[in-house]
């Protein structure tokens, strides 16, 4: 707790530091000051540029804190009175009152625009934790099997979403986890929460992956009892569990109305379609709770791509929607890591750059070994 809140307050007082583009809008208060005044003792009286000075202060209020937005009015109030001082008949009483008005106006926009920024800030910074606590960072190695994640929220805003994974070393081998609730954004975090908080708890009690689907299935048809809406029918979960028991050569899978998974070996691409089709999580009741566990080779070098239909239902400015089998074909048999960078820089290049849903992957890979390739072992140092 002590270190949440130094980090809190660290966050807090840190100040972002402006480059580029950013740092010519900054000034352009006091750009277009300059232009303003320029014109006026540059221009015959009767144009009168400046009655356009209550302008700056008011373009300050988007940008500037309280205190320089009403130093800048308090300037263009002084070039108004200097003004007036070479020519006569300006309305400086006038634009005097606007300057004075319209600067006391920006001010408080500016008070309240702060308070804003504070806010959000402060709720991204819960929405943060959240995601550490619902998604928090997987290790690289869990036994003898490598690792990677990959999330990314439709609702940047949001920075959390529906889709869920998570990773369990437990008795009966390495356990796996990636689901997608239906919708989007904060108002899918509850359920996705409830499912992984129950697969935390079931992948270390359960022998079997059907037992451990009907601990997340009562749990979501809870969470969706306790928290009733109008789309409470049609609220539900795909979810996609695989075990990789330790020193076996094969993987078992368990699909729930999720998208597939890719096997990748010998850099040969597998998609494994579930023979026999297992209902969503909360749909047990109207589909029933027939679940069929698949054993499937995962051989040392082989590696696995889990992925929620957020990447397969990428499109492009065509329509057209991501190719993630033949994308995969062209990839080199690489590590978890590179694949997950390589996918991401690809899915932000499709879509240019716009997400329509959220994005989770998992990579899996079972790494070989001097024996598996048939070299010698090298000596112990």
């Amino acid at each position: 707790m002590l270190h949440f809140v130094i980090t809190f307050q660290g966050l807090r007082r840190r100040t972002p530091r402006y480059r580029g583009p950013w740092e010519s809008a900054l000034l352009s208060p006091v750009i277009l000051t300059a232009l303003i005044t320029c014109l006026a003792f540059t221009t015959p009286r009767e144009v009168a540029f400046s009655r356009l000075l209550p302008a700056a202060p008011a373009l300050a209020a988007s940008i500037w804190p309280v205190l320089p937005t009403a130093l800048l009015g308090a300037f263009c109030l002084a070039i108004m009175v200097g003004l007036d001082l070479v020519y006569a008949d300006l309305g400086t009483a006038y634009t005097g009152a606007a300057i004075v008005a319209v600067t006391a106006a920006a001010a408080y926009s500016s008070h309240v625009r702060i308070q804003r920024e504070e806010a959000l800030f402060h709720i991204r910074l819960v929405a943060d934790t959240a995601q550490k606590v619902l998604l928090r960072p997987l290790p690289r190695n869990i036994g003898d099997v490598e690792i990677e994640s990959l999330y990314l929220a439709a609702q940047a805003q949001a920075r959390i979403g529906g889709d869920f994974y998570e990773a369990a070393d437990t008795p009966y081998g390495v356990r796996l986890l990636i689901g997608d609730v239906r919708g989007k954004g904060l108002s899918a975090v509850g359920a996705a929460s409830a499912v992984v908080s129950s697969f935390r708890e079931a992948a270390y009690d359960e022998p079997d992956l059907r037992g451990v689907i009907h601990r997340l299935e009562t749990s979501t048809t809870r969470h969706s009892a306790a928290f009733p809406a109008q789309d409470l029918p049609e609220r539900f979960a795909t979810a996609l569990l695989a075990e990789i028991p330790r020193g076996a050569g094969h993987v078992r899978l368990l699909n729930c109305g999720h998208p597939p998974p890719l096997l990748m070996h010998h850099g040969e691409i597998r998609v494994l379609d579930p023979s026999t089709p297992s209902p969503p999580l909360n749909l047990a009741v109207l589909l029933g709770d027939q679940y069929n566990v698949e054993t499937v080779a995962f051989a040392p070098g082989d590696q696995l791509l889990f992925y929620t239909d957020g990447i397969t239902e990428t499109r492009d400015r065509t329509g057209a929607f991501f190719p993630l089998p033949d994308w995969m074909r062209g990839q080199a048999p690489e590590g978890p890591g590179a694949l997950l960078d390589r996918l991401h820089r690809e899915l932000l290049r499709y879509s240019g750059g716009k997400l329509n849903d959220d994005i989770s992957a998992l990579a899996v890979r079972r790494p070989e070994t001097a024996e598996d390739v048939g070299g010698p072992a090298r000596p112990a140092v």
